[in-house]
């Protein structure tokens, strides 16, 4: 792989780096939850106000992150260690979504709900670009990923497990911290982790031929 072919892999990849944490933002806006593995920080963001989303977010990449050091041991590679800077670039993206689209208006449940659809798709297109980039994987991917790698399960199968274990840690968090209500976990978590997966899918068919040319054309060692 060429010398420019890696800067523009990098550069799709902060590109879609981006778009995820905008489509993030979308979902939180709505106040009806966000995705999966974005739901425990969220959880702690409303509970504990002294940081901000992007920097929960940050902290909850890195506990990951240690999980796959612990995981993998020697098998764990050096270049993986890209995902801690991604994962700052990555809760930054979300709070200034976060500031961006603050300025929404989205008080009536209907347009919470479009928030929440608006910022599937996003975080689909996100995902999707991240993902034909294919360089560094994000935190929760590349667990998903160490687990899969060690157990000898499908990764589609783990995905499952880790999405459903984030849910109910989130909704635990939830029931403990606000007198056995549920909040920052809520309709909005099932449809991001229903319709995710197929927006990636839709852009993934669109984009990556078309993408995969550009990244790998006219470059030069």
């Amino acid at each position: 792989m060429s010398r420019v072919e890696i800067i523009k892999r990098y550069i799709l990849l902060i590109i879609g780096l981006f778009l995820a944490a905008l489509g993030v933002a979308f979902t939180r806006h709505g106040e009806l939850g966000v995705s999966p593995i974005s739901s425990v920080p969220n959880v702690l963001s409303y509970k504990f106000t002294f940081f901000t989303m992007g920097t929960w977010l940050i902290i909850w990449n890195c506990v990951l992150i240690v999980g796959q050091i612990v995981i993998l041991r020697r098998n764990f590679k050096p270049i993986e260690l890209l995902q801690v800077p991604l994962s700052f670039l990555f809760g930054y993206f979300t709070d200034f979504g976060l500031w961006c689209v603050s300025y929404i208006p989205a008080e009536a449940y209907p347009m919470r709900l479009l928030m929440v659809v608006i910022g599937v798709a996003v975080l689909g297109l996100g995902i999707s670009l991240a993902f034909i980039a294919g360089v560094i994987m994000n935190s929760g991917e590349a667990f998903v990923k160490a687990v899969a790698d060690v157990t000898g399960f499908e990764f589609g199968n783990v995905k499952i497990g880790f999405d459903i274990f984030c849910v109910l840690s989130a909704v635990a968090l939830s029931l403990i911290f606000f007198d056995f209500r549920i909040v920052g976990a809520r309709e909005g978590t099932v449809i991001s982790a229903l319709f995710t997966g197929v927006m990636v899918k839709f852009f993934n068919k669109r984009l990556k031929g078309p993408l995969q040319n550009t990244l790998t054309g006219g470059s030069s060692e």
